[in-house]
């Protein structure tokens, strides 16, 4: 295979080991993250398996709109894309706000793919047939139904909020699947179920991240998500890598690889019409495609 990819959170754990297996199969990766010197080891490691050209870096903190807006623009000047595999993804234990003033979990699991996804869909369809696979998680069956704002009513809890993200990016996959339908660009969700990464190292141990009722449960909580996170990387890559690459799934599109690598049947509210309506209103509010300063000057 040939053309270019992107992957981002690229520079370890599941976005590298899936920027690994693209490099192998001959394309030209770009991995994206915040950190330069993990970006340079990343690629490294990306270029001593790959058998296409050389792996790049592009620093960006996807936490921020105005830097998603800027990658999207870097981006675009390079051509067609073949692949874009949004694998960026954080929990937090308390609540945290980004640069924009948005609460940083939804932000940084749905608002960053879904802007960069829509800005450069243009490049995706000059490379078709080209795929879009974002990462999605089995958290999304602790979530919060609610998307008419982006703060769900209650406490801040990291693992459901996280959970509430991905819902809300899984009911935004599978919509622009649908919108995509006949173009030439396939949209997968792939669920690489647990890996033992620096997010489940860290996070995942606390018992803030869960509502009180479970922390009465804590230690059995606690061995259920230690057992779900106790796989390598590479295992956990192998959705977004068959997603991204297998010849069987050519024409195919708006499907869960799940983290057996075959398709699995989407989570019933992500399916919901008005589930994405709501996701997709409050999408393009929080993070419009053209920025507000360019629409009043």
């Amino acid at each position: 295979m040939s053309g270019r990819a992107v992957v981002t959170a690229g520079t370890g754990g599941i976005g590298l080991e899936t920027a690994m297996g693209l490099a192998a199969s001959g394309y030209a990766v770009t991995v994206v993250g915040r950190n330069a010197e993990r970006g340079a080891r990343a690629v490294e490691r990306i270029d001593a398996v790959g058998t296409g050209p050389g792996a790049r870096f592009v620093q960006a903190d996807l936490a921020s709109l105005s830097a998603v807006r800027a990658l999207a623009a870097h981006l675009a000047e390079e051509g067609p894309l073949r692949i874009l595999v949004n694998n960026v993804g954080a929990m937090f234990t308390d609540r945290q706000r980004t640069v924009d003033d948005i609460e940083a979990t939804f932000a940084v699991n749905h608002l960053s793919p879904y802007l960069l996804t829509e800005l450069l869909l243009d490049q995706l369809r000059a490379g078709a047939p080209s795929r879009i696979v974002n990462v999605t998680s089995g958290a999304i069956r602790a979530a919060k139904r609610i998307f008419q704002a982006v703060e769900p009513p209650g406490g801040y809890y990291g693992f459901h909020w996280y959970g509430r993200a991905k819902l809300a990016n899984l009911a935004y996959t599978l919509d622009l699947a649908e919108r995509l339908r006949d173009s030439g660009v396939s949209v997968f969700a792939a669920d690489p179920g647990g890996a033992d990464t620096d997010m489940t190292d860290g996070t995942m141990r606390s018992p803030v991240i869960v509502s009180p009722p479970l922390r009465l449960l804590w230690p059995l909580v606690r061995r259920i998500f230690e057992r779900a996170t106790s796989g390598s990387a590479a295992v956990a890559a192998r959705p977004s890598l068959r997603a991204a690459t297998d010849a069987s799934l050519n024409g195919r599109t708006g499907l869960v690889i799940g983290a057996r690598t075959h398709p699995v049947t989407p989570f019933r509210s992500a399916t919901d019409p008005r589930t994405a309506e709501a996701v997709l209103n409050l999408s393009r509010k929080l993070a419009p495609l053209t920025p507000p300063s360019e629409v009043t000057a």
